[in-house]
């Protein structure tokens, strides 16, 4: 990095190092991208390095490109729902939760639905205006579930 390249090639860059040598080398990254506008193409299995380092990914399966775009879009487009998570008051039955989306888990108070992207608005106003809740979490699926699925179909896209 002497010399200020504007193009980095980066394979598993965090392979191997401890957690703290792994964050201070996105850290490090991050500041290089950021200080001289530099390209990285980085090469990773490691998620983490994925989500703290890339606007864009490119996916490659046997050979194939299939995909490229935001990662964001990614999410979008692979996983158009979010995860609904909700500690109510008191248990609820399976069927009245199923109303809200579908159901993934119901622990005792706890319940966990699968809501699409574009009722997510809707269905959590209705589950706080319809049950007593302690506490709500949305969140999106883990990026390896949904790299894993796009994997598994396999299709250029």
């Amino acid at each position: 990095l002497l010399h200020r390249p504007q193009v980095l090639f980066l394979d598993e860059p965090t392979l191997g190092l401890d957690v703290n040598a792994q964050v201070a080398v996105r850290e490090f990254l991050r500041e290089y991208n950021r200080r001289y506008q530099a390209t990285i193409m980085l090469t990773s299995h490691y998620m983490a390095d994925i989500t703290a380092l890339c606007d864009r990914v490119l996916l490659i399966y046997q050979g194939q490109l299939i995909y490229d775009g935001l990662l964001d879009g990614l999410l979008d487009r692979f996983a158009p729902y979010r995860q609904v998570t909700v500690e109510l008051d008191q248990g609820c039955s399976a069927e009245i939760l199923s109303r809200y989306g579908e159901l993934e888990s119901l622990e005792g108070c706890v319940a966990s639905l699968i809501v699409r992207r574009e009722d997510l608005t809707k269905t959590v106003s209705n589950l706080l205006n319809d049950l007593v809740i302690h506490d709500l979490t949305v969140t999106d699926p883990p990026i390896e579930e949904v790299i894993g699925r796009v994997f598994q179909s396999g299709k250029v896209l």
